[in-house]
């Protein structure tokens, strides 16, 4: 099927916004990623007209694409976008050569534009479902972090990451398709990734963070924690990690390794810590493998994937415990946000990635999420401002002509 458009106006934007003007106005589910150092956009559509939630048990899934809030539900179950129809481009090969990929569509470009900016741009006649996110001010975070912060030197917790919401205006020439494609440019080692359920919301966001990946007999997950401005010319090389940040990536990695002795797995490979770069910012990171079939756990990445989340990356530890202070002390509906995103069994990979570096798309307004990792030495404001360059990382692509 070739995409009906006049061949001196190919282009991926003009294409993407195509397909997303065809998708959006038939009411379907579709997910589109690309992922770290890869040259292919990814799209999966479910044209079922259903909101599926499963369990998620990996190994017995189809292709398709799997979305976690981050509390648990009741039932245990997520979200599941089964695959329809499934689009792979490479972003470096002329579109044109790759039109057999896509659904045929013919609407004129002004038309395809109008159709995602009414959808995105609109608001309801009520604020209600916005403001029950609790856009947070800095007082109120910086007071959190201070009950985080004597909670642990109370010996409650070890660690604790509370989050924020907040809340920015889409401007009347809000452009969709350019903002992912900034995000393309801009992150070549994040995640980028753009999903839609009409019945569940509307999610862009570049994560730095794999949860579980499986490919053939390898499992793979990592440790990210600790966050600093990337300065200079060579900012790897110009990193200087606290001890504070020491510690704080250092019980994210001894967290991966108490939950491989729960199911007494003991044949792992770390590496790391070492310095990475996720976009303007810098972490460390430790990176975990398991040989499934040397261990003899096919389904590792199921029972990983139960045992991981939240991370103490995005919760705290002991995980119950911080988990309850979040519950009685965070004034916040964290939604999707540090829940988990991904293809699952797409081309024989499946790649579940914490859903961080986010924002929902919602009633004309992005609500950007963030949060910060307080240890016993934390200095509130310090975690404030981390909060804001996080924000920062997809809000600045968002509202691009301004």
């Amino acid at each position: 099927m070739q995409v009906a458009l006049d061949q001196d106006t190919i282009s991926l934007e003009r294409c993407l916004e195509q397909l997303f003007a065809e998708l959006i106005e038939n009411g379907h589910q579709f997910a589109v990623w690309r992922k770290p150092k890869s040259q292919f956009l990814q799209i999966l559509i479910d044209k079922t007209g259903k909101t599926k939630r499963i369990s998620p048990h990996l190994e017995e899934l189809r292709a398709g694409f799997i979305i976690h809030p981050f509390v648990d539900q009741k039932d245990k179950k997520a979200y599941y976008l089964e695959a329809s129809e499934y689009i792979k481009l490479d972003l470096n090969a002329p579109i044109e050569t790759q039109l057999s990929s896509l659904t045929a569509i013919d609407k004129k470009n002004n038309e395809a534009k109008s159709i995602i900016n009414q959808f995105f741009l609109k608001r309801t006649a009520t604020r209600e479902a916005v403001n029950k996110n609790f856009e947070c001010s800095k007082i109120e975070f910086i007071n959190l972090v201070n009950k985080g912060v004597q909670a642990i030197r109370d010996g409650y917790l070890n660690k604790i990451v509370p989050a924020k919401m907040k809340k920015i205006a889409l401007q009347k020439n809000f452009d969709l398709i350019q903002s992912i494609k900034s995000l393309l440019n801009a992150y070549p080692n994040a995640f980028i990734n753009f999903f839609h359920l009409p019945e569940v919301g509307t999610w862009i966001g570049a994560s730095p963070e794999v949860l579980i990946q499986t490919k053939g007999d390898e499992f793979y997950t990592m440790s990210l924690a600790g966050t600093q401005k990337a300065q200079g010319d060579n900012p790897l090389k110009n990193a200087a990690w606290t001890q504070k940040e020491i510690e704080e990536q250092a019980l994210v990695s001894r967290y991966i390794v108490d939950c491989f002795k729960k199911i007494r797995l003991r044949e792992y490979q770390e590496i790391g810590p070492k310095t990475v770069l996720a976009g303007n910012l810098l972490h460390l990171r430790s990176d975990f493998k398991v040989d499934m079939a040397t261990t003899n756990f096919p389904q590792l990445g199921t029972v990983m994937l139960e045992l991981l989340h939240p991370t103490s990356a995005v919760c705290g530890m002991p995980r119950q415990a911080a988990f309850d202070f979040l519950s009685q002390h965070e004034n916040l509906d964290r939604s999707l946000f540090a829940g988990f995103i991904g293809p699952v069994n797409v081309e024989g990979e499946t790649s579940i990635y914490v859903n961080l570096r986010t924002a929902q798309i919602k009633n004309g307004a992005a609500l950007l999420y963030a949060g910060a990792g307080v240890t016993e030495d934390s200095d509130p404001e310090k975690e404030w401002e981390e909060t804001e360059m996080k924000c920062e990382i997809i809000g600045k692509h968002l509202n691009l002509n301004n």
